[in-house]
């Protein structure tokens, strides 16, 4: 599974079918984890000319994976641009092509039902919850036992706590603002290679840019 959809099975309830957090930061979380994805996947990398914070195509061949490729090809157009002025762009649609495939995986139900009788939506409760508890177990090992997280646990870790929803995904937890405490200590440390880490902190910085523009525009919008 790609990490976008490990972080997309953990925000969205296993019984209600509803996502834990809201948009757009959700989404362009998606959007970032699919960029880590590539970046571990040594087909980008995030530097270019010798400035920090700028997507830069190593490999732009297919990886053989729609939804991967269909992101590549689109950094493979636009070189040199940092990841915050392209996750909006790279997030449209990818929440839904990610619930369609798991859906078609028999990981989630689609379930399509009426709010109030008239207003049509969807949910997507787990039918196969066994690769998410086991997402979970890792999860769970590094924030509340300690040990040492491999890449992909840790840029997961990373996402939610730029999200600020680790205590919504490990909710066992007695001492929520150690486990915050310790998400963010897992995202700031040197657990991966260079050119990793630093695709994890630019996406980390990217979403929490993007949730703060579009929280300061619903706020403009609201007292006007």
């Amino acid at each position: 599974m790609l990490i976008a959809e490990d972080l997309l099975l953990l925000l969205y309830d296993d019984e209600t079918g509803k996502p834990l957090t809201g948009s757009p930061g959700l989404d362009y979380a998606l959007a970032g984890a699919v960029l880590i994805e590539l970046t571990l996947g040594q087909k980008l990398d995030v530097t270019v000319d010798g400035k920090a914070g700028r997507l830069h195509v190593l490999d732009g061949a297919p990886t053989g994976d729609p939804i991967l490729d269909e992101r590549l090809a689109y950094v493979v157009k636009r070189p040199g641009k940092k990841p915050k002025d392209q996750i909006g762009a790279l997030s449209k649609r990818l929440r839904d092509q990610l619930l369609a495939r798991l859906a078609e995986r028999g990981v989630l139900e689609q379930d399509q039902g009426r709010v109030l009788g008239l207003f049509p939506v969807t949910r997507w409760p787990a039918k196969d919850a066994r690769h998410e508890q086991d997402v979970r177990g890792k999860l769970e090992s590094v924030l509340k036992v300690g040990t040492t997280p491999d890449e992909r646990t840790a840029a997961l870790i990373a996402l939610l706590s730029a999200l600020n929803v680790v205590p919504k995904v490990v909710t066992d937890a007695v001492d929520k603002k150690a486990l915050k405490k310790r998400a963010k200590e897992i995202a700031d440390s040197d657990w991966a290679a260079a050119a990793v880490k630093k695709a994890v902190t630019e996406m980390q910085a990217a979403v929490t840019a993007a949730i703060v523009v579009a929280s300061s525009a619903g706020a403009s919008a609201g007292s006007s």
